[in-house]
């Protein structure tokens, strides 16, 4: 393993994908410390799994992110820390608004007055909006339907903007639907209140739901469901560290989407579930929700090209067998 890695600090890293960030961070050698305000992150994944500093604070906290920065040689910073659930964003705009664009711009000032110039930034395919293409490339026009997709893409303006203006660089990546857990078990997906589809299916197979809720079955795709791009979030960790590398290497602020490049139905979801649980389960069917696209699809091309990315799993099967012995340990009856 290489010896005296930077040290990064990672906000968010108590959550889904920034907990699976630190542990490729760690594996690859680097220092982490995780700020983590804990709302929906746990701290028992990072005592006890990962094994790393917590700061407990939030990304709006100048005093903290001063100090905290004083405190040690910080080379970079991995941004998690975002509220992410596009219902609530609707109803709540100005929580939103507040956390992930206020909250970033306290971050990038704090950084800039600590000399700190390299940033990976987790945004989201939901600031692309309606797609017009599938699969969806990096130069897609961007128009949000929500306010979290719209917080997402206010950052990135300021990240262009401080790019300029401040010869401050970073790595932005527009993910898809992020899915799985550790093919080793020690993290996993553990949302309260949960939204996304796997783990809503797990919990049902698990007995801990009912049945799961299909909502459309009359979109113009093979099956009638929604087709998403489901990416394990282990790729996902292992570009934020490709990206983080880059940027250390001296490169130029610029944005990759990570995808699969192929999507899976709804249907084909629950099927692949049934096939990997050996269980039953029982499905709902009810009308469309607004504002769900029919396809959503992303190209990792850029990705692999520039940074030499290569997704291990991208396979459903995999994605769900890892999902499912974590569920089965965290939440298995």
């Amino acid at each position: 393993m290489p010896q005296n890695r930077p040290t990064v600090l990672v906000t968010g890293g108590a959550g889904y994908i920034g907990s699976h960030a630190v542990l490729s961070l760690q594996q690859a050698g680097y220092d982490v410390v995780v700020l983590d305000n804990l709302v929906y992150g746990h701290r028992d994944i990072v005592e006890n799994v990962l094994k790393t500093e917590l700061v407990v604070g939030d990304t709006n906290d100048r005093t903290l992110l001063d100090q905290l920065f004083a405190s040690r040689d910080f080379a970079a910073v991995m941004h998690f820390a975002a509220y992410a659930y596009v219902g609530e964003s609707v109803t709540e705009p100005a929580k939103y608004y507040r956390n992930n664009v206020v909250g970033t711009l306290t971050l990038l000032e704090a950084m800039l007055a600590a000399n700190i110039k390299s940033f990976v930034f987790s945004s989201t395919c939901a600031t692309y909006g309606v797609p017009e293409t599938v699969p969806i490339p990096e130069d897609h026009p961007q128009r949000p339907i929500n306010p979290y997709g719209m917080s997402k893409l206010m950052v990135e303006h300021i990240l262009k903007d401080f790019s300029a203006a401040y010869d401050f660089k970073s790595v932005i990546f527009r993910y898809f639907n992020a899915a799985g857990a550790d093919p080793e078990g020690r993290l996993g997906e553990d949302h309260n209140p949960e939204t996304h589809l796997i783990p809503l299916v797990l919990q049902t197979a698990l007995g801990v739901r009912e049945h799961i809720k299909v909502f459309g079955t009359d979109y113009d795709t093979p099956d009638g469901t929604c087709i998403r791009d489901y990416i394990h979030v282990t790729d996902l960790a292992s570009a934020h560290v490709l990206g983080l590398e880059y940027l250390l290497k001296g490169g130029d602020s610029t944005i990759f989407n990570l995808g699969n490049g192929n999507g899976f139905s709804v249907k084909e979801v629950i099927d692949t579930a049934r096939q990997v649980t050996g269980r039953e389960i029982a499905v709902v069917e009810c009308d469309r929700r607004p504002g769900d696209p029919p396809g959503l699809v992303g190209s990792g091309e850029k990705a692999v090209q520039v940074l030499g990315w290569k997704p291990q799993y991208a396979d459903l099967g995999n994605i769900l067998t890892h999902a499912w012995n974590w569920h089965q340990t965290r939440h298995g009856k």
